[in-house]
């Protein structure tokens, strides 16, 4: 009977796949990269960021947009816009804008990153910058400040009525400035409650435009923006929502001819599973050939459309590496790993909304395989990982307990997006668990890959000192 690893994974799947392939070592390759080489290096626990996958996400979405554009005869653009939320780090934003996206944020504090960027020459002042949000006081002077210092593609998207009042007091821009109106979108039955607490109610959004916004010379409108929370997923549901956000669009264009976007919120999914599987390019085709359809029938002209694509991004980029420390069995079924950091600290997502990561250990594919928990190292009874997307269990090799033999190591890849910001990087975590070391790889001048250390594992010191033990 066939029962390593290597023969589990290759009954269940297809094995290799665009991004994992196993080397010479039998260890696990990553985009080409040997993770058992920066275990050697590096030790764990450490994250890691493939900075030319961000790259590649990024083309792969405007060749599939550009496509389907050029396919149904589209009378529009594309343009890519990047979440700055979903990453905040600045070797990952002036990655994005290598490849000429537009960026969009969230908060006041994003603005100052803008500054940064254009002292840093990385931006100039004709990007496109869609501000999202429900908007702070500071906020909405700091969207002012850039517009009345000559930033001439900001798009502020009025996220509730009495923001665009802010915008009337503080913007002096000689040239009209254009806004968005953002949709409060019908959120899926399931959900907690009926619509999203972002936005302005559709039925209210025409009499807002009229009484608010038609013949104001400082203003015109843009932009309609709709966001899913679940994503662009092929269901009913779906396709339902867009089709009402179209008609309210080509209502709105009747009566508003400047308006000339639609902003797609809610990104294209990732790969969690090794049995993932999504057609980017027939639900790319079927965005286009919806929005013109509809703009047809209603006899208007078809908009621009504008994605925000954060965890499409740079989520694939990232990967997480523990080793398993011990093996414990607590009854006469459960067997536990334990890891050498605590998933509530360094992957929140996997406790807060019950996220599954693609994982896969990095060595031993020769060994046998059994089910297992994975637990980690706070005393919280939460910090666990016991199921995969594909299977309501974990599987990993056995471990080889004799003297002088490796451990095992483990990795959750295509986890490049809001766990820092989640679990807030650097500061103090659950039971003092330190943020591990941050490794980030890419390709040299030379075009070979090269790896280097962006931050040490935390330290007890910083710690101390954030809680004043240490002055």
């Amino acid at each position: 009977m066939n029962n390593t690893y290597t023969d589990l994974v290759n009954q269940t799947f297809h094995f290799p796949q665009e991004g994992f392939d196993i080397n010479d070592n039998n260890t696990l390759d990553f985009n080409g990269v040997d993770i058992s080489a920066l275990v050697q290096k590096y030790g764990t626990p450490f994250k890691l960021t493939f900075l030319p996958k961000i790259g590649m996400q990024i083309n792969k979405a405007k060749k599939m947009f550009n496509d389907a554009i050029r396919k149904h005869k589209y009378d529009g653009e594309y343009f890519y816009c990047y979440c700055t939320k979903s990453s905040h780090f600045s070797f990952i934003v002036e990655e994005t804008l290598k490849y000429g996206v537009n960026l969009e944020t969230s908060f006041a504090y994003d603005i100052d990153i803008i500054w940064q960027l254009y002292k840093k020459k990385k931006i100039t002042k004709d990007i496109y910058i869609i501000c999202n949000g429900f908007k702070t006081r500071q906020y909405t002077r700091n969207i002012a400040k850039l517009i009345n210092e000559g930033f001439t593609n900001v798009i502020p998207v009025i996220d509730n009525k009495n923001e665009f009042e802010d915008y009337k007091r503080s913007i002096r821009a000689k040239e009209p400035v254009n806004i968005g109106l953002r949709i409060a979108s019908e959120e899926e039955p399931t959900f907690d409650f009926y619509t999203s607490r972002l936005g302005i109610r559709s039925r209210d959004i025409l009499e807002f435009y009229v009484d608010k916004i038609k013949g104001n010379e400082k203003f015109r409108l843009k932009m309609l923006h709709f966001f899913m929370n679940k994503g662009i997923k092929d269901d009913v549901y779906y396709w339902s929502e867009l089709n009402k956000v179209l008609n309210l669009y080509c209502q709105l264009k009747k009566v508003c001819p400047e308006l000339s976007a639609i902003n797609i919120g809610g990104g294209l999914p990732i790969k969690h599973s090794l049995g993932f599987e999504y057609n980017y390019n027939y639900m790319v085709n079927e965005i286009v050939s919806t929005i013109k359809k509809v703009c047809k029938k209603n006899k208007v002209d078809t908009p621009d459309i504008y994605t925000e694509f954060g965890s499409f991004t740079v989520g694939e980029a990232g990967a997480v590496v523990y080793s398993v420390l011990d093996e414990k069995m607590q009854n006469d079924r459960e067997i536990w790993y334990m890891i050498d950091s605590s998933f509530i600290t360094t992957l929140p997502d996997t406790w807060g909304i019950g996220e599954k990561f693609l994982m896969l250990p990095i060595n031993k594919w020769d060994k046998e395989y059994q089910e297992v928990h994975l637990g980690g190292l706070t005393c919280d009874s939460h910090d666990f990982y016991t199921s995969e997307e594909h299977i309501n269990a974990v599987f990993l090799p056995k471990l080889e307990k004799e003297k002088g033999k490796d451990p095992l190591y483990i990795g959750f890849f295509h986890t490049g997006a809001y766990q820092d910001q989640l679990a807030g990087y650097g500061g103090i975590k659950h039971c003092m668990i330190p943020s591990p070391k941050h490794i980030v790889v890419q390709y040299n001048d030379e075009g070979k890959l090269e790896d280097w250390l962006y931050a040490k594992e935390q330290s007890p010191q910083s710690m101390l000192k954030i809680l004043g033990y240490i002055q």
